[in-house]
């Protein structure tokens, strides 16, 4: 079977000038253009009247064929593409016979050159001989010269071979790295709107489903015709529940604005008002956004749940810093449930893991030796 490499067409990116600098594609074209009218200056200054207008008939038949096989090369069509440069090396041969020696061997050089660039390498292996067999028969040079002439002739070719695949090579790595980075914004977008909705839903419903619960009560009290104070009780609860809930929103704005207060700082306000104490050991240091947010949900959700479960019990906030890690620890001393305890729908805690385990880490919650422990562990 024919290897891969040998049927292979040189990448439409390479064959384009994409890519290309604007000093290359400018000193490309003047040494085309030198080239060229160096060539019709040698070959037809001599001329005048029919051989003069055959010999231009015949350059402009050229360029129409190089033209087509840019094109069809372009678009893969090998037996197209291989005819044209047979009919090139025709135009050769009919420029020899017409005495115009100089154009016919360009014919034949520029025809082997095309094909090394711009063919699969089993038809350039075809095409090269076909022209340098030409060129060698009437090329006027000793054998030395026409032979060193074929092989750098051969080695040019392959040369802007190797050339284009390497800038086409170099254009699909661009065009990845391009695709790569607009995929990780995109990635980080939605990392970032995930975060912001996973604050909002943190602070606004542990908020609103409070205040309902007092709402309710205070509705349910009104219907029962309670007493003034009973149902003021419970307005002035929603209240202090709206006004927390708004500190809260307040706070979570600022984290997202990256203005956040130390985790150590904003425990110790957290439990200003509870009979909670805060201990805090090993190297304190500035943690990423996503472990601080972690470890503030964590400890409200947690001081929440104290209030609802076991109103006035003692809580110990353990805050470690360790080497790879952040560990909170929040421990009560148990008691009797409060009214509050049926309130929420039970997903606190649960958010909460989800949210240790998208950062990498874990919490665990479970009753010690007599209250309850909540534990949670976060990479920094």
């Amino acid at each position: 079977m024919i290897s891969d490499r040998w049927m292979r067409w040189p990448s439409r990116e390479v064959l384009t000038r994409e890519g290309q600098s604007l000093a290359r594609l400018w000193f490309v074209r003047v040494l085309r253009v030198v080239i060229a009218g160096s060539l019709l200056w040698n070959a037809f200054h001599h001329d005048r009247g029919w051989r003069l207008a055959a010999g231009i008939g015949l350059v402009v038949l050229c360029a129409g064929l190089v033209w087509a096989f840019l094109r069809t090369s372009f678009d893969h069509r090998l037996w197209l593409s291989v005819t044209l440069l047979v009919l090139l090396m025709g135009c050769g041969y009919a420029a020899q016979v017409g005495d115009w020696r100089v154009l016919a061997l360009v014919l034949w050089c520029g025809t082997a050159v095309l094909s090394l660039e711009r063919l699969p390498l089993l038809a350039a292996a075809v095409c090269v001989p076909l022209a340098m067999a030409a060129f060698a028969a009437y090329n006027n040079d000793n054998w030395l010269v026409t032979g060193l002439v074929v092989v750098g002739l051969a080695l040019a070719g392959y040369t802007l071979r190797l050339d284009a695949d390497a800038r086409g090579n170099a254009q699909r790595l661009l065009a990845q790295e391009r695709a790569a980075r607009t995929a990780e914004a995109e990635t980080a977008a939605l990392a970032e709107r995930a975060r912001i909705a996973r604050e909002i839903h943190d602070v606004l419903a542990h908020s609103l489903s409070a205040q309902l619960v007092h709402l309710e009560a205070a509705r349910l009290l009104i219907e029962g015709e309670a007493t003034r104070d009973q149902i003021l009780e419970r307005v002035v609860a929603a209240r202090s529940m709206a006004r927390e809930g708004l500190e809260e929103t307040r706070q979570a704005l600022s984290a997202l604005r990256g203005e956040m207060t130390p985790v150590e700082d904003f425990l110790r306000e957290l439990v200003a008002s509870d009979r909670a104490s805060v201990s805090v050991t090993g190297a304190r240091r500035a943690l990423p956004a996503e472990a601080s947010q972690a470890v503030r949900r964590v400890a409200q959700e947690a001081l929440t749940n104290v209030r609802k479960h076991a109103p006035g019990a003692k809580v110990l906030v353990r805050l470690a810093y360790e080497e790879r890690e952040v560990t909170l620890d929040i421990r009560d001393s148990g008691g009797a449930p409060g009214e509050l305890a049926a309130s929420g729908a039970g997903y606190g805690l649960l958010g909460m893991r989800e949210r240790a385990e998208l950062l990498g880490g874990s919490l665990t919650a479970g009753p010690g030796e007599e209250g309850f422990i909540v534990t949670l562990k976060v990479p920094t």
